[in-house]
């Protein structure tokens, strides 16, 4: 590929940043997009001021939401966001450190280097290769390799140092963030799963007798979780007793009214008074009845999971913890999601069956991956103007065209890959729903992890290594040969990689700052249907397994690339950089953060950034072995070791925080509350904490979307839902009667 290519996908990318941002500058004062870029505003209750409709400055590109982004601080990020979109904002901020380095060393030591590593003669700028700026213009045997080796030093000391540094400040701030931060009702549940099933007792019976039996000290009480059809059938069930009751008092309504004794005329009212009371009497039984008939269907609606409350923190930490059965398969405990964070729909399914949704949803995963592959070969084949002639001779002509083949070979290739990579997110959150978490920072995660998986390979490494599927197996069926293949691979496979951070990146970004797909609807139903009432939803939840490995594959890019091809650290630079902005910009206005996993996105982060290095220093040892350069292949070695031993330090210093609670500040908390007098005020919290369908009203408030069968429900909200007295109340004091029977 040409200079002349990259500068034309340049010159395209930028123009439609351009056209982008200046006209979110204008759609976002516009009072009938307010839901698409301020929903976390009218979420959280605030909205925004009316604009006045006769004001010119509506209608003229500003760059006012760009200085509010810059100017935001760090807690204004960690109030409105939580900690997790401060951690992804770290990661964003550690590549932009990061590749301010690189840029210095690789623009002005290596760049010149490559240029003049051979002697020729040299085209003007537009009409160079973009191989004569890539290490591959290096002779054999210059000494000029040991400069490269010298930077990748530089590069990966410099990753590490900012790497420790990150770890260790955000470790501190997940501390602070458990300690700080108001009583936490998960921080004293434990989920318990796979509770053995026995024909004599019911599952509540059976969590009751086992943590009375074995936590007598610290049990405190427990919330059976139901299938949601006991909901609603509990619901029909109180509907019944409503008509029944109407049913019973009708007669009493149809009796002919007498006179009374003072008119003259004889009056039974003596009479009256009895089929009162058998009224009464009548309304008792059907009462009774039903009271019966819903005790009956809870009992047998159970699912075998409970969550159960404990009275410290510290004790709920060590039952979660422990192995509480000789059989693993029984009584499986696991401190319990924050309750916003619990995904209801998975508590029903079988521990049992966790293991096979697991590697079923691991060999689709891979399945998928390798179908992936046919885009792939096609969009490598359009890289190569003579394999694509030689396919399409009808093409040869306008492939001639220098303006076509800088198109073609410049821009659309990355376009279609990031076109064919939008339906990767949806498929890998199917996946990880199928896999059976119980949260949803759980599956958010798991989906992260299997779009990071897939990028990178399909991405990176189907990328450099072949154009064609059959080239890909007969170069992965020779293990040996792999740091070979990717020493060459890799600068030439360079300029697809620029392209691609110029469409994906750029383009990308200011795609997410226009939010397309919710401005097209919000269209739609305004101007389309007339539809003028605002959705009930208009905020979402950051989509942290979309951007976290878009994130981390440009880093792997740049790491890969920067001493080979020097030319990616700035259109880097400038893709960090305006994420910075960006992110934040969303953060603040667009996304709503319902839960948080507490920055569980960071080990990820540094876990991907390791791999990186690793990989970016096996293929210097492929290339400084192929320019005949022992020396710096000697030097090499050691800094793979070094780059190990040290994610192995990081390892066991800070990754345990985010793994397990730490004893020392449960205790700690525990005391304090305990001091405090707020253990009895945090009690009665867990007793409606974990309530799918919480009562706020006298009459329970049933949702429109039924569940099916196999979903489940509720825990105690309608727990042992019984008749107590003169209503239908919950065995806890703090809900609502049910159903007033006065």
């Amino acid at each position: 590929m040409q200079i002349s290519a990259l500068l034309t996908s340049a010159g395209i990318n930028i123009g439609v940043c351009a056209l982008l941002f200046s006209l979110y500058s204008i759609l976002r004062k516009q009072p009938s997009n307010a839901s698409v870029y301020f929903g976390r505003q009218i979420a959280t209750g605030r909205g925004r001021a009316p604009e006045d409709p006769f004001c010119i400055d509506r209608f003229v590109p500003s760059p006012s939401w760009l200085l509010e982004a810059w100017q935001t601080t760090e807690d204004e990020i960690l109030a409105v966001g939580g900690m997790d979109a401060v951690v992804f904002l770290r990661i964003v901020v550690f590549s932009l450190r990061v590749f301010s380095v690189a840029a210095v060393v690789c623009m002005f030591v290596l760049l010149p280097m490559n240029y003049y590593g051979q002697e020729m003669q040299h085209k003007q700028i537009p009409s160079e290769e973009l191989e004569v700026f890539t290490i591959a213009n290096v002779k054999e045997g210059s000494t000029w390799i040991g400069a490269h080796c010298l930077a990748l030093y530089v590069i990966s000391f410099s990753a590490c140092m900012l790497l420790y540094f990150e770890y260790k400040s955000i470790t501190k701030m997940r501390l602070a963030h458990i300690t700080n931060s108001p009583a936490n009702p998960s921080h004293f549940t434990v989920l318990v799963r796979s509770i053995p099933w026995s024909p004599k007792e019911s599952y509540g019976d059976m969590v009751k007798k086992f943590f009375t039996n074995y936590y007598a000290s610290s049990y405190l009480s427990h919330q059976m979780v139901y299938r949601s059809g006991t909901v609603h059938k509990l619901m029909d069930d109180a509907e019944l007793i409503c008509q029944r009751l109407k049913s019973s008092v009708q007669p009493t309504r149809n009796l002919k009214l007498v006179s009374c004794g003072l008119c003259g005329d004889n009056a039974n009212s003596f009479r009256k008074l009895t089929q009162e009371g058998d009224s009464v009497n009548s309304i008792n039984n059907n009462v009774n009845s039903v009271k019966s008939k819903m005790h009956l269907t809870a009992l047998e609606s159970e699912c075998a999971a409970a969550f159960v409350f404990f009275k410290t923190r510290y004790a709920a930490d060590v039952a979660a913890d422990v192995l509480q059965s000789s059989n693993p398969m029984l009584w499986v405990t696991e401190l319990a999601p924050e309750p916003h964070d619990i995904l209801w729909s998975n508590l029903s399914i079988p521990y049992r069956q966790l293991w096979i949704r697991k590697i079923a949803t691991l060999i689709a995963a891979i399945a998928f991956m390798f179908v992936f592959l046919i885009p792939v070969a096609f969009i490598q084949g359009m890289t190569q103007l003579e394999s694509l002639s030689q396919a399409f001779p009808f093409l040869k002509g306008i492939l001639e065209k220098p303006l076509m083949s800088q198109l073609v070979t410049g821009y659309l290739p990355s376009v279609i890959l990031m076109t064919f990579l939008y339906a990767v997110p949806p498929t890998m959150m199917l996946f990880s729903v199928l896999e059976g978490p119980v949260s949803r920072s759980g599956r958010k995660k798991s989906a992260c992890l299997k779009v990071l998986f897939f990028t990178i390979w399909n991405v990176f490494f189907v990328n450099i290594l072949s154009g064609s599927v059959i080239r890909q197996l007969s170069i992965f069926s020779s293990v040996r040969d792999i740091p070979q293949q990717l020493a060459k691979a890799v600068p030439t496979q360079a300029s697809f990689f620029m392209t691609y951070v110029l469409s994906s990146g750029w383009a990308g970004l200011a795609c997410e700052l226009m939010q397309l797909f919710p401005l097209t609807c919000n269209m739609l139903r305004k101007w389309v249907f007339r539809i003028e009432d605002e959705p009930t939803y208009v905020s979402f939840s950051f989509p942290y397994h979309t951007e976290v490995p878009r994130v981390l594959l440009f880093g792997l890019l740049g790491f890969t690339c920067s001493i080979m091809a020097p030319l990616i650290v700035p259109l880097l630079l400038i893709y960090f950089f305006l994420a910075f902005l960006i992110y934040r910009n969303q953060i603040l206005n667009v996304y709503f953060s319902k839960y948080e996993s507490g920055g569980q996105f960071w080990p990820i982060a540094h876990n991907t950034t390791i791999f990186s290095l690793v990989l970016t220093q096996i293929i210097a040892l492929g290339v400084f072995g192929m320019k005949q350069s022992p020396v710096s292949s000697g030097f090499t070695v050691p800094l793979i070791v070094l780059t190990l031993l040290f994610n192995e330090y990081c390892r066991q210093r800070f990754f345990p925080i985010f793994k397990k609670n730490a004893a020392q500040v449960l205790m700690e908390m525990d005391r304090q509350d305990e001091q405090s007098g707020r253990l009895q005020e945090i009690y009665n919290q867990l007793y409606t904490a974990y309530s799918r369908y919480p009562m706020t009203s006298p009459s329970i408030i049933i949702p429109d979307n039924r569940d099916g069968p196999e979903s489940c429900a509720d825990p105690e909200s309608l727990n042992q839902a019984l008749i107590k007295g003169k209503g239908i109340i919950n065995e806890e004091k703090d809900y609502a009667p049910m159903i007033d029977l006065k």
